[in-house]
């Protein structure tokens, strides 16, 4: 919690001090009752008072004095809110190792279905793009609200070719640099970029996510699948049948894109994994942190407290303190 006038926490010391005056007064009752009579004339002379209720109600006083101190102080706390005008743009490799199956059901459908979770959990005013990429990337849907368009994009997802992950870096970084500035300014924008191997042509990852940081474009990057992923492809030698491919991730070079990008790097392992990675990622770039006064609520409170305190020692003494 934060103050926007912290130097009225100063008042607080008085909290202290009347809690020393209370105690000295106390003190003085005890020595002017046994100045007044001997201890054992003290029941016939003095009427037996109330022990502990007699502190009670100032006590109550003396709490809700502290409270409205910090009332006074504007207290704040941090909360997350929608990022008003922000845009997000999915890139998901559809290169033909997507098809290896240690992400079940297929590293794919993982994604797609990750995916989907993602933009549910984003606020609504966020705009979220969707772009496919093997060796030539495709838009699939420009920025937008519209989560049923965003729905049948990420349907449209079909795995096949190579990867050329830098030129799918730059056309997201086209399409949201082709957005609308609001008031001057472009707005907040992101990208999402979940592959699971090595960029195999083009140019090279890492220069395009320097460029997208010049343009304070931050790519976070989700390496997907495991180092004993395979796929069967077609034999290339001149021989029939197939032969099975590893298909590890690359993470080294992922996390390299993220560096040179201002983002942040993550793996997953499986279809459980991304779903945690897409959701952590949707609240993330779909909020910002930003203070806000609870002033009211301390105010309240001190005002109830004063309330009580005036409550119990009309109702014990017949007396407000």
């Amino acid at each position: 919690m934060s103050f926007g006038a912290p130097l009225i926490l100063l008042a607080l010391l008085i909290v202290p001090a009347l809690a020393a005056w209370y105690v000295a007064l106390q003190r003085n009752r005890v020595r002017a009752a046994a100045a007044f009579a001997a201890p054992t004339m003290a029941p016939s002379i003095a009427p037996r008072r109330p022990r502990w209720r007699r502190h009670v109600p100032l006590l109550a006083f003396v709490l809700a004095i502290a409270v409205l101190v910090v009332a006074a102080a504007r207290p704040q706390r941090t909360v997350a809110v929608p990022v008003e005008h922000a845009q997000i743009m999915l890139l998901t490799d559809v290169s033909g190792s997507m098809l290896a199956t240690d992400v079940a059901p297929s590293r794919l459908v993982a994604a797609r279905r990750a995916a989907q979770k993602f933009v549910d959990g984003v606020p609504k005013q966020v705009n979220v793009g969707v772009m496919a990429f093997n060796q030539v990337p495709q838009v699939l849907q420009s920025p937008t609200q519209d989560r049923d368009d965003l729905a049948l994009a990420l349907g449209r997802l079909k795995s096949s070719g190579g990867t050329a992950t830098g030129e799918a870096i730059q056309t997201a970084v086209r399409v949201l640099q082709g957005a609308p500035s609001v008031n001057g300014r472009k707005p907040p924008s992101a990208i999402v970029l979940l592959s699971d191997g090595v960029s195999t042509k083009g140019v090279r990852p890492e220069d395009a996510a320097a460029a997208a940081k010049r343009l304070k474009i931050p790519i976070y990057t989700v390496a997907l699948g495991t180092p004993g992923g395979t796929i069967t492809v077609p034999r290339t030698d001149g021989g029939t049948g197939t032969i099975t491919r590893r298909v590890p991730p690359d993470e080294a070079s992922l996390r390299a894109v993220a560096q040179a990008s201002g983002g942040r790097a993550y793996t997953a392992a499986s279809a459980k994994d991304l779903s945690t990675v897409y959701q952590r990622l949707g609240s993330q770039l779909g909020r910002k942190k930003e203070p806000r006064e609870i002033t009211a609520g301390f105010a309240g409170a001190g005002l109830a407290l004063l309330a009580l305190g005036a409550a119990l020692s009309l109702r014990w003494f017949g007396r407000l303190i």
